[in-house]
């Protein structure tokens, strides 16, 4: 059998780290096995597009590595292959035509809420003849068709839940045909995943209710019964459903904020599964060999954003300094930062460890950058008091001043000639590099002085150092 998935979104915006999910998992299954990955656009729903949203989900699967083996399909392009499916139904009996009007559809839907029974159509229009509904299009009443659902009960197995059987009874007519001529979502997707070959569906769990409908639809069609797999939802910490209100959910947001493509694919792959269960961090190539629908968990994964921060910085650490300059370019345009290459190159060899967004590289050169004002008291080691701190800037000065400017290319070399001072003076470490450091960043807390004096470079670092001495009095 050749395998073939889809990643099926509706253009309604950015790509939700939910549909990211779904696409990633649809992927790896598909090469995984061989096989082929479609992209379709499903838009029957016309009033909810935004514009420019296509071309910003290609983009994005894309960027993320998920290119499409075949498409974009776009559903608003095949309306005349849903129209005959429709027909087909119409023709044996297993749709109808409805003239409901929307007045009428939520007066019984008000009836049904007052008295708690299942919120479904009454079938009013089944009844009708062939002469009334011919009369009824022929003055060109507004109607949807519907499909007319069969007694019994419909049987399915999910890859992740098993076996699920659903009494018909709680299944409405659903509309296949919209009063616009569109198909809703149920009779596309089943027409479309027939006509495309899909054999395994891989969506959200959200999806788990409508499929009685599609397996009904599939029968009705003599049509093949691809497999079924969905997905638990994804979760905030509190365990309510992953929503904007609580913070960024779409792809594009975690780019625009320094987080690596494969930061991303390899954090949301672990959402609800994880193919060892021994480690966290897992290359591409891994994760398309160990992909596994029967480990995917039933319940909902926590979107955990402090491990999608320590993910990310252990990506950022297997970058080189190009590699990690090249990557955050776009990120120093945006704060506007213009820097020495070599500089630059200094910073991101220290910041490296400490970094968890490609946004944190351009905010922390920036800092390097800015002439500094701080408070003097910071310069005082503990018990000790701005005279001692003053004592030994102004004798760091002089070791430094007189110090080859080729040491200042080497970390252990400044080092060196900074604990040499130390040792001969017989001063605890704290009092003479505390003040060291602090007069270099001008903060309470940062990277060592030494690595400090590296950075800046001689020059620089004097400068710093007598301006940290003018505010000791």
């Amino acid at each position: 059998m050749n395998v073939v998935t889809r990643f099926a979104p509706s253009p309604t915006g950015y790509l939700h780290v939910g549909g990211l999910r779904t696409a990633l998992y649809s992927y790896l299954y598909a090469k995984q096995q061989n096989g082929t990955f479609i992209l379709r656009i499903e838009d029957t729903d016309q009033a909810r597009l935004v514009p420019g949203a296509v071309d910003a989900l290609i983009a994005t699967l894309k960027t993320m590595g998920l290119p499409p083996d075949k498409g974009p399909y776009i559903q608003s392009e095949r309306l005349e292959l849903y129209r005959e499916h429709v027909q087909r139904l119409l023709d044996k009996g297993d749709a109808y035509y409805c003239f409901c009007t929307k007045e009428r559809l939520t007066a019984l839907r008000e009836e049904q809420q007052a008295m708690k029974s299942p919120m479904k159509y009454d079938r009013t229009c089944l009844h009708l003849s062939k002469d009334e509904i011919a009369s009824k299009i022929a003055a060109n009443e507004p109607h949807v068709v519907r499909l007319l659902v069969p007694e019994g009960k419909t049987t399915f197995t999910d890859e992740i839940r098993g076996e699920i059987t659903i009494d018909n009874k709680e299944v409405d007519d659903q509309v296949l045909l919209k009063t616009d001529g569109f198909p809703t979502y149920h009779l596309a997707v089943v027409v479309d995943d027939n006509d495309m070959s899909v054999t395994h569906i891989i969506r959200g769990d959200e999806w788990i209710s409508s499929v009685p409908k599609h397996v009904i639809l599939y029968n009705m069609f003599g049509f093949t019964l691809p497999k079924f797999a969905h997905l638990p939802l994804i979760l905030n910490p509190d365990k309510s459903k992953l929503s904007k209100r609580q913070g960024d959910v779409a792809v594009e947001d975690y780019l625009a904020k320094g987080y690596l493509p494969e930061t991303l694919t390899n954090f949301v792959a672990l959402l609800g599964f994880n193919p060892t269960a021994d480690r966290e961090i897992y290359s591409f190539d891994e994760l398309v060999q160990l992909f596994d629908l029967s480990k995917i968990n039933k319940s909902g994964a926590v979107f955990d954003h402090a491990k999608l921060d320590w993910m990310n910085g252990m990506y950022l650490r297997t970058k080189s300094t190009p590699e990690l300059i090249a990557l955050a370019k776009p990120f120093f345009e945006k704060s506007q930062v213009s820097i020495d290459p070599s500089f630059l190159e200094r910073i991101c060899e220290i910041e490296k460890d400490r970094l968890v967004t490609l946004q944190d590289l351009a905010d922390r050169a920036l800092e390097y950058l800015q002439s500094i004002e701080f408070d003097p008291a910071i310069l005082v080691w503990k018990k000790a008091d701005a005279t001692d701190a003053k004592m030994h800037l102004v004798a760091l000065r002089q070791v430094l001043e007189k110090t080859p400017d080729d040491m200042f290319t080497d970390r252990i070399l400044l080092e060196a000639a900074v604990k040499k001072y130390i040792e001969e003076g017989s001063y605890q470490n704290g009092n003479v590099l505390w003040p060291l450091r602090a007069a270099l960043s001008g903060k309470e807390k940062s990277p060592n002085p030494f690595e400090l004096l590296w950075i800046f470079g001689k020059q620089e670092s004097l400068k710093r150092i007598d301006h940290a001495v003018s505010l000791l009095k």
